[in-house]
């Protein structure tokens, strides 16, 4: 296992070498440049800047600069909206809140999907199983552009239940952690249902039952953990996104994550925001999925890693 986990790692240098090279050059291949305003500045102001900036060497000689400032003292540069304010300001004041609206619609994502997808799987072709579906259905098919207003309109306008928007306080994480993972409860709930199904027919169920082992030992024990591969394997990726910042839900509920510091540097070409970002999103994927590869040898006895 230390092998294994030892070689990810290694691999994750040539991944975030080429990442970080195809993000550098399709950042700088856009047309434009970051001090580019509907006012015209004057070129000796645009001039300066660059030279500031060092966007006046060559592209290759500013990857060369950015990157070895990342690796040797860990700097993401400053932004190009503030030479006060740096990335890693960014990330200190930002990243945290993402992360934590992030952990939290992870969390309900997974408490919804998973046995939701196990009720209808067990209850195959029932009203549990229809109404399981149902709202699998209508997660995946309502958007969080269009889930965020209707949860402000009814437990906040009309109940009076919750906050409006805003961050702080655990009644404000309530909504936005439902607009942003109830749609990944829809997608686990679907993929439960079919992965249960299918296990639940295999032999070694047959067999546990066959022991007198009780029904909810066996599907507990036996049939979930096996069914649960395949939704660990959609984890990974889905928690690296939902933990570096989603715009939309942040702009609905008003909240100071990520988000919008990403969408922003891409309109406005701010270099430094976005390759940070994009290297920040791809280690959090590759640790990610590398935790998903090491949850499989715990579900499955049968996976070794040499």
């Amino acid at each position: 296992m230390f092998r294994y986990v030892a070689r990810r790692l290694l691999w994750m240098i040539p991944v975030m070498l080429f990442i970080s090279v195809i993000t550098f050059s399709l950042a700088h291949a856009v047309p434009g440049g970051p001090f580019d305003r509907e006012k015209p500045v004057p070129p000796e102001i645009i001039a300066n800047l660059n030279k500031y900036y060092s966007l006046d060497l060559p592209v290759w000689k500013q990857y060369l600069k950015y990157m070895g400032d990342v690796l040797l003292h860990f700097d993401f540069g400053p932004t190009y909206r503030s030479r006060s304010l740096r990335v890693n300001d960014i990330f200190r004041d930002h990243l945290p809140v993402s992360a934590q609206l992030g952990v939290v619609s992870m969390l309900i994502a997974i408490g919804l999907g998973v046995p939701l997808g196990m009720l209808a799987a067990l209850k195959q072709n029932t009203f549990w199983d229809y109404l399981g579906m149902a709202v699998a259905i209508f997660g995946v098919s309502v958007p969080s552009i269009v889930l965020g207003p209707l949860l402000i309109l009814i437990f906040a306008l009309r109940l009076g239940w919750l906050p409006v928007a805003g961050w702080g306080t655990p009644a404000q994480v309530i909504m936005p952690a439902l607009a942003l993972g109830l749609g990944s409860s829809a997608i686990i709930a679907r993929l439960t249902r079919a992965s249960m199904l299918q296990v639940i027919r295999e032999d070694y169920i047959r067999t546990a039952r066959a022991k007198g082992l009780s029904e909810r030992l066996v599907m507990v024990r036996h049939a979930l953990k096996n069914a649960f591969i395949p939704v660990a394997t959609i984890l990974g990726p889905m928690f690296a996104a939902v933990v570096t910042g989603t715009f939309v839900v942040e702009q609905i509920f008003a909240i100071p994550g990520l988000g919008k510091y990403f969408i922003t540097s891409i309109t406005n070409r701010d270099y430094p925001v976005v390759m940070g970002t994009i290297l920040l999103y791809a280690v959090i994927l590759v640790f990610a999925n590398l935790a998903v590869d090491i949850t499989y040898a715990f579900l499955d006895p049968r996976i070794r890693y040499t």
